[in-house]
Parts: C-alpha cells; sequence; structure tokens
C-alpha cells in the first residue's frame, strides 16, 4: 500500500512539471533548478550569476527553504520578483514539488519574463526526485564538502545536467583533490558540463553566465 501512495505521489507530481514545461515552452522562458547541501555557497553565486545576468534578460526567483526568508532577503535587492516557499508551513518537507512551482509562476507575469531560478532546499537527497519541469537541473558542489559526493548520491549527480564546483579560492588550504572528485562525477554522470566556481572571487561565474545566456537564447529561438 505504501509503495502505491508514493508511486502516485511520483507520478502526480511528474503531471504537473510536463503542464509546467508546455508553459514554458509556449511562453519561451528558461526555467533552472538549483539544487545543493547546506552550506554550499548557492544563495552567494545567485548573487553574482543574476548581478550579471539582470541587465540583459528579465529575471524571477522561486526561492525554497524549510524556515525563514533570509535568501530571499539577500537577492531582494536585485529588485526582481521573487517568490518564497517556505516548506515548514505544510510539514517541513525537505524538497520543492511541481504542484508549487506551478503555483508560483501563476504569480509571475511569464510574458515579462526570459529566465526563472528555483533554488532548492539544501540536501543531495530529496530534491533529486521531484521533477519540476526544469529546463536544466544544477548542482553545486563545494570543495569544502569532501569529493565522494558524487558516488554518496548519485541519483543528485546523474539527474543533473551541470555542477557548479564551487569555492575553488578555498583550495590552497584544503586537503582536496579536484582530480578524485572528477573522475566520481564522471562515474556518476559522464555527460554533466562542469564549471569551477568562487563565489567570492568571480572565478569562472562568466563561463557559467555565458553557458546559461545560450541556453536562454537557444529557448527563445525555439519553436
Amino acid at each position: 500500500m505504501e509503495i502505491k501512495v508514493l508511486k502516485d505521489i511520483f507520478a502526480s507530481n511528474e503531471s504537473r512539471a510536463e503542464e509546467i514545461r508546455t508553459l514554458l515552452k509556449e511562453k519561451k522562458v528558461y526555467m533552472i533548478d538549483l539544487m545543493s547541501s547546506p552550506g554550499s555557497g548557492k544563495t552567494t553565486l545567485l548573487d553574482r550569476i543574476i548581478g550579471s545576468l539582470k541587465n540583459r534578460y528579465r529575471i524571477a526567483v522561486i526561492e525554497g527553504d524549510i524556515e525563514t526568508t533570509r535568501d530571499a532577503e539577500k537577492l531582494a535587492g536585485h529588485d526582481i520578483p521573487i517568490i518564497q516557499i517556505e516548506t515548514s508551513l505544510f510539514g517541513g518537507d525537505c524538497h520543492l514539488e511541481s504542484s508549487w512551482i506551478r503555483k508560483c509562476l501563476d504569480g509571475f507575469d511569464l510574458d515579462a519574463l526570459d529566465l526563472v531560478i528555483i533554488e532548492n532546499i539544501g540536501n543531495l537527497v530529496c530534491p533529486a526526485e521531484f521533477e519540476l519541469g526544469d529546463d536544466e537541473r544544477i548542482v553545486v558542489l563545494s570543495v569544502t564538502e569532501g569529493e565522494d559526493k558524487p558516488v554518496k548520491y548519485p541519483l543528485m549527480f546523474n539527474s543533473s545536467h551541470t555542477l557548479l564546483l564551487n569555492k575553488i579560492d578555498l583550495l590552497p588550504h584544503l586537503d582536496y583533490d579536484v582530480n578524485e572528485v572528477m573522475e566520481n562525477v564522471k562515474r556518476a554522470n559522464p555527460k554533466m558540463t562542469v564549471f569551477r566556481t568562487s563565489a567570492k572571487s568571480g572565478e569562472g561565474i562568466d563561463e557559467f553566465v555565458a553557458h546559461l545566456a545560450g541556453n536562454i537564447e537557444k529557448k527563445k529561438r525555439a519553436r
């Protein structure tokens, strides 16, 4: 009985995710789902990424947290539409679901947007299991987390399109083997696109922004 309930939950979530894909295709809006463990630097990265893109593209953010609006407040200075989801209000789930994303999209004027960014809840397990209808799943992995995360949490890495290996400015101060983590990434997902980034120094941000801009343009040209 429990297995059937879980199957029903995932089937319902996927159905709503497909609705979102159809809607965003019609509106030619690109959407990314940014995932990571807590403390990887997602919000600080977003702050830089939005700052680099907002003069070229119209951006909105869906901010997911179990508690507090701190991350949304940090991004509010960009004067872009932001909708906060606090899952503590309905059970404290450690992931976002497509039905919630659909309601958030209804709160935006999609005709006035080019890019929607979802900052998912900090967790390397649950968010990987729930499709949200996005165009690109991006996982952030900081160099302070250890080289084995891609093989310990394979679903997150093999279901994502892009990896941001973040906080690389700390490498001189850590016993961290970049070659080992890259081998583990390749084992989990040989097709994954990887960018090495530092939200603090800005290293790698321009390369990732160019990648994202290229995908936004492709979506806008698609028929």
